[in-house]
């Protein structure tokens, strides 16, 4: 009886203890990134968040953009950026909350959901996502039963009150980061707070959504999505994108037939590059040879011959590898948001050592994607491989941060399988590319997750009327 009154009386506690914090006792910090689109796309949110603020306080709250907070390149992965939250919020504020550019936030509803959690205590919010099975992304974690450890979805945004922020801070502080590679930050993030058990959980909340914001069944959250990528004019052409393959002998009778059979026919442009020259593909071998991991060689080789006579100028390049699945129409669709005339370097992601002043890089399977003004500053800066094997990726990433160069996110490209990913994850995503063809049927995944004609997707539509003014 004693368990079963002690739940009847918790909530009731809990709504006597704590109140809605005022608006500035909350901190808000959009995790933007420095490429222009961005930057519009995250000075919108802070704009809207500002507004809603207005109406219900003089005083507003405090709205940081994450790509401004200082210079050091690494804090999209949140942890280094720690102790800077802690000292300058950690004694006026009650809640650090987080959220993408593309997160709605319905500014009264947040604050009252805050409301129902304690802000002297330690807790850790979030919309849960876990994975079905183990996965090489999050290093096999949890193998034995990977659904028991939850993680936050960042599009429905999520919070971490003051008392963690500070003790969180006090071990980054003391303890050096020990994880040379960030992959997936999300699940890296709550990794981090969990501790090996010993630290905090998330915690659920069903008000931080991401329903589009149209849904019906968003009316009780007070997070939600737009319901359409965005689309910043007409869709890149595509006599505008030079599409580079990079294939090998032993895997033209195996792979190069899947790329034929789904995406090849969307690109306008395109050319596979081997280190053996087959005219029934056709292959070109640009004289380096294979390697078996790496391939800094070759991609440097392509960057090369994309400013060279031999190919169509186009704005855009592509490169793939041979076992990366993706959708043309739709990358046209996103760069119709990017300035081809800015140095855009466009994938996934990842990143190295950033703790320890390293750098981020596109990890390439997810297909990474350059604008010609990239090129030209990578080449002329005199970047180049140390050996034919480096990865390729983390070689250009290393160049790009000596250059000063971003290197620009989109979730939408995804360096591993669809199983590899949470499904609520992609449920509200319009997927750009997968890779590896590991146990699958790589056809099969390309008829469900990436065919389509620009009208009918994954994720319920994609309309070219809707526009995003910038």
């Amino acid at each position: 009886l004693g368990v079963n009154m002690q739940a009847v009386q918790l909530p009731v506690l809990i709504s006597v203890l704590c109140v809605p914090p005022d608006l500035r006792e909350i901190v808000f910090v959009i995790q933007s990134q420095s490429n222009s689109f961005h930057v519009r796309q995250a000075e919108r949110r802070r704009a809207d968040l500002l507004e809603q603020a207005q109406s219900l306080t003089e005083k507003p709250p405090v709205v940081l953009l994450l790509h401004n907070l200082s210079d050091n390149e690494g804090d999209w992965s949140i942890l280094p950026l720690l102790p800077y939250l802690s000292q300058s919020f950690g004694k006026n504020s009650s809640w650090i909350v987080f959220l993408e550019e593309e997160t709605n936030v319905k500014m009264t509803k947040l604050v009252q959901v805050l409301g129902k959690f304690d802000q002297n205590k330690e807790w850790f919010l979030g919309k849960p996502l876990h994975d079905e099975e183990s996965t090489i992304i999050h290093h096999y974690a949890f193998a034995e039963n990977p659904s028991v450890f939850k993680y936050p979805d960042f599009s429905a945004a999520w919070a971490l009150s003051i008392p963690l922020v500070v003790r969180l801070a006090n071990k980054v502080r003391d303890e050096p980061l020990k994880s040379d590679f960030t992959i997936d930050l999300k699940h890296e993030v709550a990794l981090y707070i969990w501790e090996n058990g010993k630290g905090q959980h998330l915690t659920a909340v069903p008000e931080l959504c991401t329903e589009p914001d149209d849904s019906p069944q968003a009316q009780h959250c007070a997070t939600t999505l737009r319901s359409l990528p965005p689309l910043c004019g007409e869709p890149v052409s595509a006599d505008d994108v030079f599409v580079a393959v990079k294939t090998c002998k032993k895997f033209h009778s195996e792979r190069v037939p899947v790329v034929k059979k789904t995406w090849e026919k969307d690109a306008l442009f395109l050319e596979y590059y081997s280190d053996h020259a087959d005219p029934s593909i056709p292959t070109i071998n640009l004289g380096v040879p294979n390697t078996e991991r790496g391939h800094c060689g070759k991609t440097f080789a392509i960057l090369k011959r994309f400013l060279s006579d031999d190919v169509p100028k186009t704005n855009w390049l592509l490169i793939v590898d041979d076992d990366t699945l993706i959708s043309l129409p739709r990358l046209q669709v996103l760069l119709s948001c990017y300035d081809p005339f800015e140095p855009v370097c466009l994938g996934e992601r990842y990143g190295y050592g950033l703790s320890q002043g390293g750098y981020s890089y596109i990890t390439g399977g997810g297909g990474m994607v350059f604008s010609r003004e990239a090129v030209v500053r990578l080449l002329k800066s005199g970047c180049k491989c140390y050996s034919n094997d480096a990865p390729d990726d983390m070689v250009l990433g290393m160049c790009l941060n000596a250059l000063g160069l971003p290197v620009t996110h989109s979730p939408l490209f995804h360096q591993a399988r669809p199983e590899d990913y949470a499904r609520d994850f992609l449920a509200h995503q319009v997927p750009v590319s997968f890779h590896k063809h590991w146990n699958i049927d790589p056809i099969a995944v390309f008829n469900k997750w990436l065919k389509d004609d620009l009208r009918t997707t994954t994720a319920g539509g994609l309309n070219k009327s809707t526009k995003t003014e910038l």
